[in-house]
């Protein structure tokens, strides 16, 4: 999970501030613009949101931030927005609640390419044969960080046993990839009987489990958090992850190897990424990863965790506390810019496989730098 970025500081704006906006203006620019400002900083409130929660994006373009509205913020929105704000209106009645705001995760269409959200010359390369004859389980395989690695491991030679809540998302993702070797389960990963679907169909020999899938909570401190949000935050972030290490370590252990990946996130390493719910979900995490690597040490099984930074995926979270969004606001500037699904995946792959044979009970930040400012 994560966010901002300290390579330079915050260029001022190109433009002047009564220069003509369009969908490539940045974000900085809308908020800087007369009356654009007044229109965005609206749209923001209606969706009871605060312009600090954009500090990670401010200079990427409208265009871009808008595919983290999940289609609710459409071209003609966007056309509309620029029309008015040139023209100098600044009447925001019937302008609509649009939730845009990036968080540990930050929701993206998936349409948008990889180059437009990386900040570096990194591209992706696939290795042939590096997870030839294993299987391995990726959770969370239908969108996002779950779908990048699912998809690297199938290109890389591996059987994808892939996992997530929804059927569609896995025939899309399994129909993309046609001569890979995938095989879907759709289920929630905290009911007995998922797991035990998922661990039949990956069959005697399970090489791998990527505990990708994860749900982002609302935002807010333990005095605001609600039994709702706490329990379904824990229940799948941490009591999905525990049972499916439950049922792959039998047959790890009875094959002497195998290795297992599990996400935590910055929440996991500090207190100002997230809310109650989901810090103490992903610090657990990182425990349950400790105990496992100490207790299975010798036996050929390897038990790590990658700590995601910000990174561009479908997983959005709300701000439902005034308090947390303020004091968020202080966090925001020590944060990287997002990254994408696919960088998250190479950090992964490279656990699971064999070139991480060496490594066991590491937490691994791929955060660009996060953890370290």
């Amino acid at each position: 999970m994560g966010f901002f970025h300290h390579n330079a500081p915050d260029q001022p704006s190109s433009s002047d501030e009564s220069s003509d906006l369009t969908a490539d203006s940045t974000i900085r620019q809308w908020l800087e613009h007369p009356a654009g400002g007044k229109i965005f900083r609206a749209m923001l409130e209606e969706a009871g949101q605060n312009e600090k929660v954009l500090a990670p994006v401010k200079n990427w373009p409208l265009k871009r931030v808008a595919g983290m509205s999940k289609g609710k913020m459409t071209d003609e929105m966007i056309a509309d927005m620029v029309k008015r704000a040139n023209a100098g209106e600044t009447d925001t009645e019937g302008e609509g609640s649009v939730s845009i705001a990036p968080t540990t995760e930050v929701s993206v269409e998936p349409s948008t390419p990889v180059e437009e959200l990386n900040t570096s010359e990194w591209r992706e390369t696939i290795t042939p044969g590096r997870f030839g004859a294993k299987t391995i389980i990726v959770t969370g395989a239908g969108s996002g960080i779950g779908r990048a690695t699912a998809s690297r491991i199938a290109r890389e030679g591996g059987r994808v046993v892939a996992v997530d809540i929804s059927q569609e998302r896995l025939n899309e993702f399994k129909a993309s990839l046609p001569d890979a070797n995938i095989e879907t389960v759709a289920g929630d990963i905290t009911d007995s009987y998922t797991v035990a679907d998922i661990v039949a169909v990956a069959g005697d020999t399970i090489d791998g489990l990527a505990n990708i899938a994860g749900i982002m909570d609302n935002m807010t401190p333990v005095h605001e958090v609600s039994d709702e949000i706490w329990e379904r935050v824990l229940n799948v972030n941490l009591v999905g992850t525990m049972k499916l290490m439950r049922a792959t370590v039998p047959k790890m252990l009875a094959q002497k190897s195998g290795s297992i990946v599990n996400i935590t996130s910055e929440a996991g390493l500090r207190g100002s990424a997230a809310g109650a719910a989901y810090t103490t979900s992903k610090h657990a995490v990182i425990g349950l990863t400790k105990s496992a690597a100490f207790s299975y040490t010798g036996t050929g099984i390897r038990v790590n965790a990658v700590a995601p930074g910000g990174v561009a995926t479908n997983i959005e979270a709300k701000f439902d506390s005034e308090m947390f969004t303020e004091r968020f606001g202080v966090a925001v500037g020590v944060m990287p810019a997002p990254t994408t699904a696919e960088s998250l995946a190479a950090s992964i792959t490279f656990l699971l496989s064999d070139d991480g044979v060496n490594i066991n009970g590491a937490i691994v930040p791929s955060d660009g730098g996060w953890s370290v400012a």
